[in-house]
């Protein structure tokens, strides 16, 4: 940038057109995208607010933070059905599939890292490729992911805190302040009788106040967590084999019952899209990227190295998981466990409940940080109010946004069932893929000349293509009550959008400095080279006069109410 000191619009002009209908302008805004002009300015004003903290081996662990939540929780309630109603002991090939549909959507979101290096995730790439109110859209479908996300963990955490207490101590403690007093019974809501969820609103307060107090000691807490997560999986994999029975694996692929989805080739692939959820995760490694020692290298690497982990992880503990419990036994709340409670080892249930409250606090810590991110890209553009942007001087954190994400999330987690709330979080995970898949195939026709550290193989089309269409197919299986709530949610964003963001978005009402200079960023320019030449609308002196017209007219009313009101004061003296 040549100058520092001036606001930068972007993408088309902000102002009306000559001729221009006002359906075709307010239409027109809604598609107004970010340049990549802007989005590394906002990069390079972010510099002094953040701490690069953050090099691959921590991003990595992020990543891992997350996608290896549900591993010593329960091998993920999917992982669970998929095994004792689909594919039977062949649930381990729907993980290979699992994975391989997720390693799509992994090198996608690499690209689109490696490319726009900013927090923000997919809000801000669809921001770049698809327009201003898509990008809403996927902004405020990302809570569900993140902070509804944390919640469900937290609920999670709970039950497994109060039988840790259980099995190491005796402790019975009582289901009115450990259990939600709603319940999600028969597809309608019900209460319980119960009080509040006490632990699972005590843990995401306790994770909301230590990511508040800077990202260096949240990235050791997290490093730690994992690392004793992953050595805690390691043991028991290890400790599993010596009872593994080979009978278990037979028939590998259990014979069609003649339902779709109920055992055969037909439930091997329907497993695989049901394993598919135990994989999300690496997205949130992107939503930390303005706090990443060079992130168009180590995003990508952090990204791919937590699939690659997850994934092997997932496929050891499945093998021998159905060799040890027959998979007809697998379909309980805790496959896991119940597994390991089959060895009659005492210190390896202990172990493992103590790995699933590592692995619950870590995702919780993960979620709540890559979700104020999110807020605070959303508010850096005036999408939601400014405050969302706020970063401590001293701390280096979006602690506004923090602390308002997990005082929420705590509350949900204490108040909501677990059922509700993993379906919506599902579901805006599938549709936040399907975005950056098509993102990148936009950006390979309208920024072919971008530098990218790291691009998608096999061309623009083949496998994002892929990801997007398995993305859709994904989203036709997920359960009618969840489409309908996530309509809900999109319905009451929108009306949020219409009603504050697309008055306040900076693209499209832009500040004006009086006596600085302005440059206009058509999309198609680079930040390196400018050709107003090319530029089929406003220049800056075209803008100005616009602004000063408008600026004019307000000057000349209030002119006249003045004079009107002094001539009134005359009359009557």
């Amino acid at each position: 940038m040549d100058d520092d000191e001036g606001y930068y619009y972007t993408g088309q002009t902000p102002f009306r057109k000559p001729n221009e209908s006002k359906l075709h302008y307010h239409a027109r805004r809604l598609v107004s995208i970010q340049t990549l002009s802007r989005l590394e300015y906002t990069v390079e004003e972010a510099e002094s607010k953040f701490n690069r903290a953050l090099g691959p081996v921590e991003l990595t662990f992020v990543g891992l933070g997350t996608a290896l939540s549900s591993a010593p929780v329960s091998l993920s309630s999917w992982a669970s059905t998929a095994a004792a109603t689909q594919a039977g002991p062949s649930v381990t090939v729907s993980f290979i599939l699992g994975g391989i549909v997720s390693g799509i959507a992994a090198l996608s979101y690499a690209e689109m890292a490696s490319m726009i290096p900013i927090a923000g995730s997919a809000y801000t790439y669809a921001y770049a490729t698809l327009g201003e109110l898509a990008a809403w859209i996927i902004g405020w479908d990302l809570i569900l992911e993140y902070m509804i996300g944390a919640a469900t963990v937290s609920v999670g955490w709970s039950s497994y805190f109060v039988s840790f207490l259980g099995d190491a101590f005796g402790w019975t403690l009582s289901p009115k302040w450990t259990e939600t007093p709603i319940t999600w019974d028969h597809d309608t809501f019900a209460t319980s009788g119960n009080y509040f969820n006490a632990p699972a609103f005590a843990i995401s307060m306790v994770v909301t106040i230590v990511i508040s107090l800077g990202i260096r000691m949240t990235a050791k807490i997290n490093n730690t967590l994992v690392a004793f997560k992953i050595i805690v999986l390691t043991i028991m994999i290890f400790s599993l084999i010596p009872f593994v029975k080979r009978e278990n694996y037979q028939p590998y692929i259990p014979e069609n019952t003649g339902t779709f989805g109920h055992f055969g080739v037909s439930g091997l692939l329907q497993g695989a899209s049901s394993v598919f959820f135990a994989y999300i995760g690496f997205d949130s490694v992107s939503t930390t990227a303005q706090e990443a020692k060079e992130p168009q290298v180590n995003l990508p690497v952090g990204i791919m190295m937590t699939l690659l982990i997850s994934a092997t992880i997932y496929i050891c503990l499945s093998v021998v998981t159905v060799g040890v419990a027959p998979y007809t036994e697998l379909n309980v709340a805790s496959p896991l466990v119940y597994t390991v409670r089959l060895t009659q080892m005492h210190w390896l249930v202990l172990m493992t409940e103590l790995g699933a409250l590592a692995a619950t606090t870590s995702v919780i810590l993960v979620l709540l940080i890559a979700q104020p991110r999110v807020f605070y890209a959303m508010a850096n553009d005036g999408l939601i109010p400014r405050c969302f942007a706020k970063v401590h001087p001293k701390y280096k954190t979006p602690y506004v946004s923090t602390l308002i994400s997990g005082t929420i999330c705590a509350l949900c987690g204490g108040l909501l069932p677990i059922g509700v709330l993993s379906d919506m979080s599902s579901v805006g995970t599938i549709f936040a893929f399907f975005v950056v898949n098509i993102g990148v195939i936009i950006l390979r026709y309208t920024r072919k000349t971008v530098p990218r550290r790291f691009k998608v193989p096999g061309g623009p089309w083949l496998l994002p293509g892929i990801g997007a269409a398995s993305s859709l197919l994904l989203l036709q299986g997920a359960k009618r009550e969840a489409i309908i709530r996530l309509l809900v949610w999109m319905a009451i964003g929108i009306l949020v959008y219409l009603l504050y963001g697309r008055t306040h978005s900076e693209v499209n009402n832009p500040r004006v400095i009086p006596d600085q200079p302005m440059q206009v960023m058509h999309e198609n320019f680079s930040v390196n080279s400018f050709n107003y030449d090319q530029y089929q609308g406003y220049t800056d002196d075209d803008l100005r006069r616009q602004t000063f017209r408008r600026t004019s007219i307000v000057l000349r009313v209030t002119i006249l109410v003045i004079h009107k009101v002094k001539k009134d004061q005359g009359k009557e003296r």
